[in-house]
């Protein structure tokens, strides 16, 4: 697979904002076309790009020459429930525009992560395979399953390399949390080294998926590079590193700060994370395209912690 013109979508969120960065310096920076809705006067190669206009869409892709999208661009669960109609046009409309032009310039591959977002309430708890049952009760998981479906139809369809996975909760020091179910994770521990209490929004025994942002992004390339022969699932691969309810970080983090405290205070994000499964089976994407975090919760905690001291100011950071 050439990967010599790289557009990734959604280049200013949670997800891409990493890994622009990180495929750069695999890649080289000069091969990779960095969008998003709004500009980044920082990154001169950075465009502005609206993946809900059609015409905008082929004019980039034309433009740029582009032979591989990532597309990343997408409104999380969250805020997907206060606006469900972007959620519709980014998730669904967006994800018709990429496919739909990558077959009329030829684009090599397009990769889209999706999400534990497409389970429901009558999807198995533990240990969920791909093939299951998936009846998501959020805007984001219809959004997400649909797009899965796209995928797999403009696959077998047109014959377009498009491939996809399902991201657990992602943790992250370098991005702020954008608006998804799981980020009580991440501002627990910021809040923890900031010494302070936390208010969670999920109640203590909501056990969820999840993975360290290094994994996330190693895992995306990875299936990128896939030889095309071993993959027998295409757009909804499930990966994970560890499971974990909040009372569990809670714990692992008071190794670290014996006096932090937690308060359980449920929102209206209970209600999606009661509908989506506490683990998930990654056997599939280990045996086709060899996925293998590094990363448990231990190890995530370690090194969320030793970079968010690196970055928060000194004079409020509690040293354990």
């Amino acid at each position: 697979m050439a990967f010599e013109r790289i557009l990734v979508t959604g280049a200013g969120g949670q997800i891409g904002s990493e890994f622009v960065p990180f495929i750069s310096e695999i890649f080289g920076r000069e091969r990779i076309i960095p969008s998003d809705i709004k500009s980044n006067q920082a990154n001169p190669r950075f465009i502005s790009l609206d993946v809900t206009d059609k015409s905008s869409v082929d004019l980039a892709i034309d433009k740029y020459r582009i032979d591989t999208i990532f597309h990343l661009a997408a409104i999380l669960s969250a805020t997907g429930e206060k606006n469900p109609e972007l959620a519709y046009r980014v998730n669904i409309s967006g994800m018709y525009n990429i496919l739909e032009s990558a077959i009329k310039n030829k684009v090599g591959l397009v990769l889209t992560p999706s999400s534990i977002g497409v389970f429901g309430p009558d999807t198995p708890k533990e240990n969920v395979p791909i093939e299951t049952i998936t009846r998501p009760v959020t805007m984001y998981g219809v959004s997400k399953l649909m797009a899965e479906q796209l995928g797999n139809y403009y696959h077998s369809r047109f014959g377009l390399n498009a491939r996809g996975l399902r991201f657990p909760g992602l943790i992250s020091y370098k991005t702020p949390p954008g608006g998804g179910t799981t980020d009580y994770s991440v501002e627990m521990i910021i809040e923890a080294v900031k010494g302070r209490n936390y208010k969670c929004f999920l109640k203590e025994d909501s056990k969820l998926p999840m993975m360290y942002m290094p994994d996330a992004l190693d895992s995306l390339l990875r299936l990128a590079e896939a030889e095309d022969s071993r993959l027998k699932h295409r757009t909804d691969f499930n990966i994970t590193s560890f499971s974990i309810t909040p009372k569990q970080l809670e714990l692992e983090l008071r190794n670290y700060f014996p006096s932090f405290g937690v308060t359980y205070e449920p929102d209206f994000r209970q209600a999606i994370a009661d509908s989506w499964p506490g683990s998930i089976d990654a056997s599939a994407a280990k045996q086709e395209w060899d996925f293998h975090p590094n990363y448990g919760l231990k190890e995530t905690a370690e090194d969320m912690i030793l970079n968010l001291r690196k970055n928060i100011p000194s004079n409020i950071i509690k040293r354990s």
